[in-house]
């Protein structure tokens, strides 16, 4: 409890509290417009934290992440189309909402639910993050191996429902987290003698190109610039009573505790979370066939069950070190940029730091819900941004975050080749999160597995043996072939039938 004193004191520092604040608000305004996110806003802010305390940054960092993910559902009621993956499921009733002349209700429960979301599950991690490290402390390198690469394939198994595809992605993230200098033999990996790369392929060069630039150019080619007009009468004032949250109180429990699960689990977040949410939602409902025309239920479980994953993600991150979704994967690279190491020790070795990040997801909330309480009618101006200026601010800054983390021409080029890479990837339907995740944990997968047969004095069957690593290595196989196999049963089914 000192330790979270402590953290709270430091986040109500006047510049640290201005700073989560105003990243917080950019940040919704991002995950308002299609096409952006908060993933994007903390992408392009990574390399001006480079000097700031880490307080400084991660009170700003995790600020937007909250921001991003509260944002989403604004267009998502008011023209029907996502901010971002979270909040795909909400345009099935919330914008049927607003074609009823409820855009104000929908809104008011984008909001609320929102908010719900975030506090309750920051408190669950909070709570749990500290005895999940705790057990996570006894296990060997054997069990991290196992984990880190059952993280990575439980990603591949849900991308874009083609396992293959994913593996490609994944193959890719760990080829780029080879390149360079090996820690062991000290050869050098990849580099094609260019010294550039000696120290490997620095993580604010690939995050910029295949996230930032390759956003900005597929949605340039799409033609993704322009958004439907949006009445605005009808937006003021908080449009619930108590009887709202009485008649869903029992949607709000089930997607708090989807959103937590999903959110922990790795990789998956809440672009899955909120469509289970939804589909679980409609099956406790009394009247399931009035689901897609504009129901209260179907806005509040989604946007509980995405915000819910906020916290579900946070608890492998800062316990395990393994990123919960897309975004916390942005954070566990501040942490590498910083110094910081995320695990298990994380906590003992940096207990306010901890203590900082919770206190940051729980004092967003609160801020990001009193603020779009009060400006709700303002929403539909978020939609007229011009694209044309958006894209050009964010291309200026990848390019001179790039150069800023190196100081050299070389990044710039980097961030280039990787927006190329990204553009490919969009075109073939390769999905970016298991490049992402595999490139941030391919390190780790290496030094594990060294360590495991290190330690076993070349005994590689401890991976096998040990009952945990088992475990996650059948979760591995099943995520990689579950998919293929049910598919190929479906088949034949149809056949039989």
């Amino acid at each position: 409890m000192a330790d979270y004193l402590t953290a709270l004191g430091t986040l109500m520092q006047p510049m640290n509290f201005i700073m989560m604040y105003i990243c917080t608000v950019v940040g919704a305004i991002l995950g308002a417009i299609p096409g952006l996110s908060g993933g994007l806003g903390i992408t392009l802010i990574l390399p001006m934290t480079f000097a700031m305390s880490t307080e400084l940054s991660f009170s700003m960092l995790v600020g937007m992440y909250v921001g991003g993910v509260s944002g989403s559902f604004i267009a998502a009621v008011l023209v029907g189309i996502p901010g971002s993956g979270a909040s795909i499921a909400t345009c099935y009733d919330g914008y049927p909402m607003t074609k009823k002349g409820k855009a104000g209700k929908a809104l008011s429960i984008g909001i609320t639910a929102s908010f719900l979301g975030t506090f309750i599950s920051i408190i669950v991690a909070t709570l749990c993050s500290t005895y999940i490290a705790d057990i996570a402390l006894k296990l060997g390198p054997w069990e991290y191996f196992s984990l880190c690469l059952m993280a990575i394939t439980m990603v591949v198994g849900l991308s874009n429902g083609s396992v293959f595809k994913g593996m490609i992605a994944a193959f890719l993230g760990l080829f780029f987290a080879c390149v360079g200098t090996d820690s062991v033999t000290n050869q050098m990996r990849f580099t094609f003698d260019n010294y550039n790369l000696f120290g490997g392929i620095n993580v604010v060069c690939l995050l910029m190109g295949t996230f930032a630039l390759q956003q900005v150019a597929t949605s340039y080619a799409k033609g993704e610039q322009e958004m439907p007009k949006v009445d605005s009468q009808g937006l003021s004032g908080l449009g619930l009573t108590l009887k709202d949250f009485k008649d869903n109180f029992r949607v709000i429990c089930v997607s708090m505790l989807i959103g937590l699960w999903i959110g922990f689990l790795p990789g998956m977040g809440s672009g899955i979370s909120n469509i289970i949410a939804y589909g679980q939602a409609k099956k406790m409902s009394k009247h399931p066939e009035l689901f897609g025309t504009g129901v209260d239920e179907g806005v509040w479980a989604t946007e509980v069950a995405n915000n819910a994953g906020v916290g579900g993600a946070i608890i492998p991150m800062i316990s395990l070190g393994i990123p919960g979704d897309s975004t916390t994967v942005l954070l566990m690279s501040a942490m590498t940029i910083h110094g910081l190491q995320p695990g298990p020790m994380f906590i003992q070795t940096n207990p306010v730091l901890a203590d900082l990040i919770f206190a940051t997801v729980l004092i967003s909330a609160i801020a990001i819900f009193i603020t779009e309480l009060f400006t709700k009618k303002f929403f539909p101006l978020l939609l007229r941004a011009p694209y044309h200026y958006l894209y050009s601010a964010i291309l200026v800054i990848a390019f001179m975050g790039a150069f800023s983390a190196t100081t050299s021409m070389f990044s710039v080029y980097l961030v280039l080749f990787f927006g190329l890479v990204g553009v490919i990837m969009d075109f073939f339907g390769l999905p970016m999160t298991p490049l992402m995740l595999a490139f941030i944990l391919g390190g780790k997968i290496e030094s594990y597995f060294r360590m495991g047969v290190s330690y076993g004095k070349g005994d590689y069957s401890l991976f096998f043996t040990r009952p945990i690593s088992l475990i996650f290595i059948i979760i591995t196989i099943y995520s990689l072939f579950g998919p293929l196999v049910r598919k190929v049963l479906k088949a034949h089914k149809a056949k039989t039938a």
